[in-house]
């Protein structure tokens, strides 16, 4: 019996053939232009598979967690954000993924599918199971189908793009903590115990200005015919130091990450550190490790020089020499760049503004997203336009009223900005009431509305950090030939008072009422239920008599 089952496992082991599968893993570090340090991680699985065909029973690399979840629910393509804190585009320039302030989810679904709203509300639930967040709270009530602000990231089979299988929400409520890090690393295939997964420190992540993590999944090509389809998934982290925080200028990894590199992920195709040298000025700082190469890169106009470190089994431990910790402010400001507030007093009526700041010489472009939740009703016809003191028609407007408890308010705008200037645009709103159960358990603490959506595309790469979309990696997207780069702005999120009862009258009433309870119903109770029994008086003789009254007197001696 034991060799007949020997010889089934011999012979059934061989015909499970894994399809080529790779895994490359790569950090940028950018010294930013103010007072901080930005650390971008990136763990990249490529896997030459077709989607529609594979069942994700067998993958050498690919998690299958997540990849019995991509085919479930007929995915082409999926985005996921964590982020604790707020991006200053004014300061740092652009980063290479940007995430809005909590948890962000959009997703584009196979042509076909039915039931999306369904599948979208089960999607979410398995994502906030396999995370450790609180994604479950996605459903119809918070998520729209963005007509423009979205496109595929990946390949596509048709031209024309429906936009009604894409569904976005995001939770600007949602805390960022070392649950969530837990089971991201989980989907890497060494784990944190090699490669450079292992600087993952989460005590180290969570003492930064700035930490978001990411998933994003798409389909890509495996050769340059296309001919045969990719899966794609990157496992992203991005940390912004601040050094004040650190204590001084000078930086190593044992400061950013508390230890260096040890061991090579034995799985990694290929594990590269990239440091940018001189994308602020001709001589910002000197690393002590010489790079294993130097890369300079001409993107849009604008070059760069990054020092490349290859990673193998030795000790690395990256730092820079004292003395030359020179921070030089930003001198040209980004080209686009927004933020987001709400004007109006009392508890009638308010209004929500965005300011979109247009720094480049020429006229730009852009396009505003807002998902305005269904609490905070607005108005489309008060929605004003103003540049530098002169109104302004939008290319395309598209606005989706939305109704209380079922679905939010979708705006989306197309409008071209003048150059040097600075466009506001205004909606008003209503304050409204809601039912006592819909309130959080910190009511005063306000509800949230989300970051506003800005995507332009820049002519110039000036302040940029290139995004991983060239082949998937940093590296293949240096030296990139392009008229434009695709940016997106999310502005911060805004925190609303709605009227709140006072929650406290309830407790008074039921601390009053149980104490009349207690004092006027008990004893009344008492009194009408008790049984009262006639106790018969025993005679005492004179005997008896003469003892009471003698062991009473030698009482009242003794305690004289």
């Amino acid at each position: 019996m034991v060799l007949a089952s020997f010889l089934f496992l011999f012979c059934i082991v061989p015909a499970i053939t894994y399809k080529k599968e790779e895994f490359t893993e790569e950090l940028l570090i950018k010294p930013l232009y103010a007072e901080q340090l930005y650390a971008h991680f990136q763990f990249t699985t490529k896997w030459h598979t077709d989607i529609k065909k594979d069942t994700f029973s067998h993958s050498r690399l690919f998690p299958r967690a997540l990849g019995e979840i991509l085919k479930e629910y007929s995915l082409l393509e999926l985005h996921i954000s964590l982020t604790s804190g707020l991006w200053r585009y004014e300061q740092w320039g652009y980063p290479v993924y940007d995430a809005a302030p909590g948890a962000e989810v959009w997703a584009w679904f196979q042509d076909g599918t039915e039931s999306l709203d369904e599948k979208w509300k089960l999607l979410s639930n398995r994502l906030s199971g396999l995370f450790c967040a609180s994604i479950n709270f996605v459903d119809r009530s918070n998520s729209i189908s963005p007509e423009f602000s979205f496109r595929p990231r990946g390949v596509v089979e048709n031209v024309t793009i429906n936009n009604s299988y894409v569904r976005y929400a995001s939770l600007p409520r949602e805390l960022v903590c070392t649950e969530n890090l837990t089971p991201w690393k989980k989907l890497l295939p060494c784990d944190t115990r090699h490669g450079l997964a292992s600087l993952l420190n989460s005590e180290y992540i969570h003492n930064t200005r700035y930490h978001s993590l990411g998933i994003h999944f798409r389909q890509t090509c495996s050769d340059s015919t296309c001919t045969i389809p990719a899966l794609e998934l990157q496992q992203t982290i991005s940390l912004v130091y601040d050094y004040k925080i650190l204590g001084t200028k000078d930086w190593s990894f044992r400061k950013l990450f508390g230890q260096g590199f040890y061991q090579k992920c034995a799985l990694a195709d290929r594990s590269d550190i990239f440091v940018d040298t001189i994308s602020a000025s001709s001589k910002y700082f000197e690393l002590e490790q010489l790079p294993d190469e130097v890369i300079t890169s001409f993107r849009g106009g604008y070059t760069s020089t990054f020092a490349k470190y290859t990673l193998k089994d030795n000790y690395l431990s990256l730092s820079t020499k004292k003395g030359n910790t020179e921070i030089v402010p930003l001198q040209i400001p980004p080209y686009i760049h927004a933020n987001q507030y709400l004007i109006g007093y009392g508890q009638e009526k308010g209004g929500i503004v965005t300011k979109i700041y247009n720094n480049f010489w020429k006229h730009l472009d852009v396009i505003l997203l807002q998902n305005i939740p269904w609490y905070v009703p607005i108005y489309l016809h008060t929605l004003k336009i103003v540049a530098n003191g002169r109104d302004i028609q939008p290319f395309a407007l598209r606005y989706i009223p939305g109704k209380q408890r079922e679905k939010p308010y979708y705006l989306e705008v197309l409008l071209r900005l003048p150059p040097q200037s600075t466009t506001t645009i205004s909606v008003d709103f209503d304050y409204i009431f809601l039912k006592w159960q819909e309130y959080p358990p910190d009511a005063n603490h306000g509800f949230y509305i989300g970051s506003a959506i800005i995507s332009a595309y820049l002519p110039l790469a000036r302040n940029f950090t290139g995004l991983p979309q060239d082949g998937g990696t940093i590296r293949d997207s240096f030296n990139a030939s392009r008229n434009g780069y695709l940016v997106q702005v999310r502005t911060e999120s805004l925190v609303i008072t709605l009227p709140t009862p006072d929650f406290s009258m309830p407790y008074n009433v039921i601390c009053l009422a149980c104490t009349v309870v207690a004092l006027a119903f008990g004893p009344l109770h008492n009194i009408t239920t008790r049984k009262l029994v006639l106790k018969p008086m025993k005679k005492l003789g004179l005997l008896d008599r003469l003892k009471k009254l003698l062991h009473k007197e030698k009482a009242e001696a003794k305690e004289k």
